[in-house]
């Protein structure tokens, strides 16, 4: 009754030796890889522009710093519109109201007077970029005194970052076949392929005083030409 069980122990113990002898079953070996980095780029000439317009007020009462500040705002947003700026085109991004104590220019010292500054800033498009300099004119004799962040970009610019992209791979696979000739081995398949958009703006930085048209028609601005810049990472096998 007992050799059953002490012959299958000796037959399971036997088979576990013979396991063990056998030599490992090895993964195949991963092909070795090259990473390069390709880039394409676009021209463009803009033909559209944002810009931040806004009021700043400064009193010494905050209720009539923010009704003078409301008032004067809202002059430059009817004048925004009345230039032919659509209403989608013109949205306030900032409010703010804050304390702060006067200082005598000449000393530093503290005048011991308190005055509230309040600031309304408004984000307008502007679709004709031939009108920006009259536009920019309009808002600061309408009463807006900062003037920020001209920025320019080109509103339909899919098909040139579309080809811009099939250039960052094509210069890739250039460079990939160049170094893996010097190297004596040839390019595979590929791997990963990752990538990155960078877009140059120029960008104007201004500040108007309001109250007049000479500030804006002093200041030259030339939208020029954007550079919009892929970048590709691919890593291809060798063989």
């Amino acid at each position: 009754m007992k050799t059953r069980p002490i012959l299958f122990t000796t037959l399971v113990l036997l088979t576990l030796v013979v396991s063990a002898c056998a030599p490992a079953l090895s993964a195949p070996a991963e092909p070795p890889t090259l990473n390069v980095a390709g880039a394409g780029t676009a021209d463009l000439k803009p033909d559209i522009a944002y810009i931040y317009v806004g009021v700043h007020t400064e009193l010494p009462s905050a209720s009539e710093a923010m009704n003078q500040n409301n008032a004067q705002t809202q002059k430059v947003i009817d004048a925004l519109t009345a230039f032919g700026i659509d209403a989608k085109d013109i949205r306030t991004t900032s409010f703010s109201i804050w304390p702060f104590d006067k200082y005598d220019p000449a000393t530093g010292a503290s005048t011991g007077e308190k005055y509230y500054a309040v600031d309304n800033t408004v984000y307008v498009t502007v679709r004709d970029l031939a009108k920006l300099g009259s536009l920019l004119d309009t808002v600061i004799t309408a009463g807006a005194n900062t003037v920020n962040s001209i920025q320019f970009d080109v509103a339909d610019k899919d098909a040139a970052l579309k080809q811009a992209r099939a250039d960052a791979i094509a210069d890739a696979k250039t460079k990939a076949q160049e170094l893996a000739a010097a190297a004596g081995v040839s390019v595979g398949a590929i791997r990963s392929i990752t990538f990155a958009d960078s877009q140059y703006y120029p960008v104007y930085e201004g500040r108007g005083e309001g109250g007049g048209g000479d500030a804006a028609s002093a200041v030259p601005i030339n939208p020029g030409q954007l550079t919009f810049t892929v970048t590709v990472n691919v890593t291809y096998e060798l063989k």
